[in-house]
């Protein structure tokens, strides 16, 4: 199950990645926004990285005008790692590398070929683990602080 959440700025895409996602079969839960209407992102990103977080959802993609204020609104949440990314290569490396488990997306920074492909490298990328393991620890461990 993967968690969605955009703000009004990024409406569109997330549609966009609704229908990619319905196409795929895959599961989805949308956490808002709903409309075109002015709001406020860190109240969508919030809901989306609690699912993840709860384990109820899996992983999650939000999306905002530039991706970044959904990623630091994301990662508030413990135990949620979101990478605000604009090409599939970083998109893999956060995957591989950094066990994220949420993505963020700019509508304004991406057109929706690109989003879906970035969507999809991050979806169907697995975490390495091994010395990896060890930093993502270490990145947890920050929470505490």
């Amino acid at each position: 199950m993967i968690a969605l959440g955009s703000d009004h700025a990024g409406l569109e895409l997330k549609k966009a990645l609704m229908e990619y996602l319905d196409g795929k079969g895959l599961e989805y839960r949308d956490y808002g926004t709903f409309s075109a209407d002015s709001c406020d992102y860190p109240v969508y990103a919030k809901a989306a990285a609690q699912a993840v977080a709860s384990g109820e959802c899996d992983r999650g993609i939000l999306v905002c005008g530039t991706g970044a204020g959904m990623a630091i609104s994301a990662n508030k949440i413990r135990g949620i790692r979101c990478a605000c990314c604009s090409d599939c290569f970083t998109a893999e490396m956060v995957r591989r590398h950094n066990d994220a488990n949420m993505l963020s997306l700019g509508q304004r920074v991406v057109g929706v070929g690109l989003a879906l492909k970035i969507a999809e490298t991050f979806l169907t990328t697995e975490f390495e683990g091994g010395r990896h393991a060890r930093r993502v620890g270490l990145i947890s461990e920050l929470e505490q602080l």
